[in-house]
């Protein structure tokens, strides 16, 4: 195994370690995300497909609305992904019944299917890290998020971890 790289102490907050904290977010994500991104390209899709399927795997008959809020993301950007995953059976757009202007959604069971599968592989990479970090580590790691995300995101952060 390589060996892991640390942050110079109380030097934090130079341009070089801030610099390394922003390559360990591009390094990661990608990384974390690759197999996913390859499961999805098989199918035709991409990480925008993905969002919206997590999130309403995360909440089964989410409105339209409250979805946007927690995706930052304009109501074209949505209509044209949603209409992908749609038209190839993995989701499914029903009117409310107590307001008919509303638009809920949730995954069909193909769709069901495959957003849990790409769940589960990043599960357990996610679970791998942590093992490995430790439990002060992860914490430090969810305050670091948080503050980086900043207020609006951490409201919708915080009505997405009430589900």
């Amino acid at each position: 195994m390589t060996e892991i790289l640390l942050p110079p102490g109380d030097e934090f907050l130079r341009e070089e370690t801030i610099r390394g904290g922003m390559d360990l977010l591009f390094f990661s994500n990608t990384r974390h995300l690759r197999h996913a991104d390859d499961t999805l390209a098989e199918l035709g899709l991409g990480r925008a497909h993905h969002r919206i399927m997590y999130f309403v795997a995360r909440q089964p008959g989410i409105n339209v609305t409250a979805l946007l809020a927690i995706l930052g993301i304009t109501k074209q950007s949505f209509g044209r992904v949603a209409k992908q995953l749609i038209a190839k059976g993995l989701m499914e757009q029903h009117t409310g019944e107590r307001d008919r202007r509303q638009r809920l959604l949730k995954l069909t069971p193909e769709g069901a299917k495959l957003e849990k599968a790409i769940f589960d592989d990043l599960h357990d990479n996610v679970v791998r890290a942590y093992r490995a970090a430790g439990s002060e580590a992860v914490t430090g790691l969810w305050i670091v998020l948080q503050h980086l995300m900043g207020e609006e995101a951490r409201v919708q952060f915080r009505t997405v971890q009430r589900l």
